[in-house]
């Protein structure tokens, strides 16, 4: 699936993105990347530090653009299950969070993530299956 500029200007405008800080960087054949700039609010309980929670929206997010980006015209996604590690205390102004799709079958699609900071150190890393269904109201 191709997603236009248009669809990111949509959808990175939302209101859950833009509270996080959060706008998707690019989705294509199974692939999606997104970066993370906290602001303050979300920052909780250490100043600087995005709560765990924020991390988790992120993945979860960019795994869906993942998912969305494969191919599969007339589909649209939910998350049926995400595991999280955090390796180390997210720390800075910027995070970027990659994911790809390593295993589709049927309605199910499996996907793998990571994020890190902007030096390059890991602070998240996941792993899902999300489910394919139709869609009905999407992009």
């Amino acid at each position: 699936m191709i997603i236009s500029s248009a669809q990111f200007e949509k959808f990175n405008a939302n209101p859950l993105y833009h509270t996080i800080g959060m706008q998707v960087i690019s989705a294509e054949d199974g692939r999606a990347v997104s970066q993370l700039r906290p602001p303050d609010n979300v920052c909780w309980p250490f100043p600087g530090q995005p709560h765990g929670g924020i991390l988790f929206t992120q993945m979860d997010s960019t795994m869906a653009w993942a998912v969305l980006s494969a191919p599969g015209e007339g589909t649209n996604c939910t998350t049926v299950n995400l595991e999280i590690q955090y390796p180390a205390p997210a720390r800075g102004p910027v995070f970027t969070c990659e994911t790809r799709v390593v295993h589709r079958t049927g309605r199910s699609c499996f996907v793998r993530g990571e994020s890190r900071d902007e030096e390059g150190g890991l602070v998240a890393m996941g792993q899902a299956t999300f489910r394919i269904i139709r869609a009905e109201a999407m992009l």
